[in-house]
């Protein structure tokens, strides 16, 4: 049975976990169908100096480690913030089946804020996608994290 509530906290759990190398904290999990842990990832940008270090990238390459394939249609993203462009196309290319998030990305969004990329009709994959989950924590954190770098 799926508690998203929980899993939501595992990405959390890797959200604040980002807070340490100075990066933005977003946190991400890859779970399959049957509840199980596939890969886990918070970005990493600052701490790597990659560009591509978003959770999500990394969780899914973590979790197509564990499977030992990149086909992740069965799989379950949840990251605590609505995913950008570069990690919408990341997640159709594992063909990953369902999307959930916590935060809305007004300036950035992917998943339904500024586009719509993960339901586009017009692209050869899509996933399935639950949007706002535990919404107000994860904007929490971000905002926190943001209000005095902004001054």
């Amino acid at each position: 049975m799926e508690d998203l509530a929980a899993w939501m906290g595992l990405a959390l759990d890797e959200a604040h976990a980002a807070l340490a190398t100075g990066d933005v904290p977003v946190g991400s999990v890859v779970l399959d169908s049957t509840g199980t842990v596939l890969g886990r990832g918070r970005n990493r940008r600052e701490a790597d100096g990659d560009p591509l270090a978003h959770a999500e990238v990394l969780a899914l390459r973590e979790a197509a480690a564990t499977r030992g394939h990149w086909n992740l249609e069965d799989a379950t993203l949840v990251v605590t913030l609505e995913p950008c462009v570069m990690c919408a196309g990341a997640i159709l290319a594992a063909r990953v089946g369902r999307v959930v998030y916590g935060a809305w990305d007004e300036k950035a969004g992917a998943v339904g804020s500024v586009y719509d990329v993960i339901r586009d009709r017009r692209l050869p994959q899509r996933a399935a996608v639950v949007a706002g989950l535990r919404a107000d924590e994860c904007a929490r954190l971000l905002s926190d994290f943001f209000a005095p770098r902004r001054g």
